[in-house]
C-alpha cells in the first residue's frame, strides 16, 4: 500500500484543502477510508496545532496523545468515526463526527465523557465456542448472550467493556452517516422492509439501514453535533 495519496483523491469527508500540497498521509488500516483520517492530518490541517509533519511526530513522541483511551506514536495512525481524541497535558478531549457538510469534525467533549466509546454492530461471528461482536471501528467484542445483539444495533464501551447496549428499534434516536440528512440527529419514527422513518423537527424522510447510526433510546447516550 502507498504511504501517500493525492490530495484530490482524499474523500470528501476530510476537512482539508485540496490544492495546498499534492500529497498526504495515507491512514493506517483499521476501519473505513471514508469515515477516517491520519492522525497527522488531524493535528495538521484541522486541530492546527503544528504546521508541519515533522512538528506533529515531535508533538507525539514528547507528549501523550490518546485514542480511545490508548497511547499513540505514528503519525498515520487512523481516527475514524466516533474515535476519541485526548490530550492530557492541555486538557482537551475530542470525538470524531460527521456533519451536515459531509466533513469530518472534531467536537470538544468533557473528561469523563472520553472514556465513551459509542460502536455500530457491523458484523456477528462465533470465535472458540463465544459470540464475537464485529464493530464499525475494527474492534472486536466477546459477549455471552451474542442472540441479544443485531447488526445496526450499536454498544456503549467503557474500558473495553460494554456498559449499554442500544437498540436499532423504533422509538430510539439516531445519527444519519449517510445520504441526504447526513451529520443529522432523528428518531425512529418507524421501522420498514429495508428502511427507517425518522423524524426531526416535525420533518420526515426514510433512509436505509447502513445510514444509521443508533445514539441512544430517548436521548443521545453521547455528546453530537447540534
Amino acid at each position: 500500500m502507498k504511504a501517500h495519496i493525492k490530495r484530490q483523491a482524499i474523500p470528501i469527508t476530510w476537512d482539508i484543502k485540496r490544492k495546498k500540497v499534492r500529497f498526504v498521509a495515507r491512514p493506517l488500516p483499521g476501519g473505513s477510508f471514508n469515515f477516517s483520517v491520519p492522525l497527522v492530518v488531524v493535528f495538521r490541517d484541522i486541530l492546527k496545532k503544528a504546521k508541519t509533519s515533522k512538528e506533529v511526530k515531535t508533538i507525539l513522541l514528547n507528549n501523550e496523545i490518546f485514542v480511545n483511551g490508548a497511547r499513540v506514536k505514528e503519525i498515520k495512525h487512523l481516527i475514524g468515526l466516533m474515535d476519541v481524541i485526548s490530550i492530557p497535558s492541555t486538557d482537551e478531549h475530542f470525538r470524531v463526527l460527521v456533519n451536515k457538510k459531509n466533513r469530518l469534525e472534531l467536537v470538544p467533549i468533557a473528561k469523563d465523557e472520553s472514556e465513551h466509546l459509542l460502536c455500530k454492530i457491523v458484523k456477528k461471528s462465533l470465535v472458540k465456542g463465544k459470540g464475537q461482536l464485529n464493530l464499525h471501528n475494527g474492534r472486536n467484542v466477546l459477549v455471552d448472550n451474542i442472540k441479544d445483539y443485531k447488526v445496526g444495533d450499536s454498544v456503549l464501551l467503557v474500558n473495553n467493556a460494554i456498559k449499554e447496549h442500544i437498540k436499532l428499534e423504533k422509538g430510539c434516536q439516531a445519527y444519519l452517516i449517510g445520504g441526504k440528512h447526513i451529520g443529522r440527529i432523528a428518531k425512529i419514527n418507524d421501522v420498514k422492509e429495508g428502511a427507517f422513518n425518522c423524524v426531526s423537527d416535525k420533518e420526515s424522510w426514510d433512509v436505509i439501514k447502513k445510514h444509521v447510526f443508533v445514539v441512544g433510546k430517548d436521548k443521545a447516550a453521547i455528546s453530537l453535533l447540534e
